[in-house]
């Protein structure tokens, strides 16, 4: 792996940074689809500011402010790179978002002068164990303004063997569709040697620490969040969230 910069997520570098940026159009099942359904969940208030926590390059915060022009999006992430492109990607939104490090296993929350509106995460809550997750959905929870929401994209764990291979096979078949549709067969190689198909690949030592939907359902109502639910799923990644 390249050591050239660190992160907040050991295991994870800069290359590895580089690489989801690359290929996350491929990587991704329904990407677009994915943060148009988050975009579509978010209140209605017009104005107010959100986190989008481990922002990687910034597509769904520039989500956010494309729908949402009057909130302030505070894009956090531990990867210096992330930051840095999602800096220049949002810069036509200048002061509304604001690039801030941030440490997943310890968390400093920026200090917010416009109420809370909703905080998001793409495919980054899943490095957390169980009492972390229950930990960060509290976090979010306390700093929330009244009908507030945590959405949330991610890989969550099947609960059996079939649905192990289910998640497997369809997320193969997603960046298969993907690259062929795009002209760019290549994706599939570099997903396939990668390795990044986890439900095919699974390490217990890896980064990677899913946890089954239902737990983390739970966890959010035990974090005092209603109307819990799921809102979208396929290839073992979801959407779920509620509200405050």
């Amino acid at each position: 792996m390249d050591t050239d910069s660190s992160t907040s997520l050991p295991g994870w570098d800069e290359q590895n940074s580089r690489d989801f940026i690359r290929y996350g159009r491929y990587f991704v099942p329904d990407r677009e689809r994915q943060m148009r359904t988050i975009v579509s969940l978010l209140p209605e208030a017009p104005d107010g500011a959100a986190f989008d926590i481990c922002c990687g390059e910034g597509l769904l915060a520039e989500a956010i402010l494309e729908s949402r022009p009057g909130w302030t999006v505070y894009g956090l992430d531990g990867s210096s790179e992330m930051l840095r492109r999602a800096q220049v990607r949002l810069d036509r939104f200048a002061p509304n978002f604001h690039p801030l490090p941030f440490d997943l296993f310890e968390p400093r929350w920026p200090d917010l002068k416009d109420p809370l509106r909703a905080a998001v995460s793409s495919l980054a809550i899943h490095h957390l164990d169980g009492p972390g997750k229950l930990a960060l959905f509290s976090d979010v929870y306390a700093m929330l303004a009244t009908g507030g929401a945590l959405l949330v994209a991610d890989l969550v764990e099947p609960s059996h063997p079939a649905g192990w291979e289910l998640a497997a096979r369809e997320w193969d078949e997603a960046v298969q569709e993907r690259s062929e549709h795009t002209g760019e067969p290549g994706a599939y190689a570099a997903f396939d040697r990668m390795r990044w198909n986890l439900y095919r690949h699974f390490d217990p030592d890896d980064i990677d620490r899913p946890s089954p939907l239902l737990d983390q359902l739970k966890w959010l109502e035990a974090a005092g969040f209603s109307g819990v639910d799921v809102f979208w799923m396929r290839a073992g990644h979801a959407i779920f969230g509620g509200w405050k």
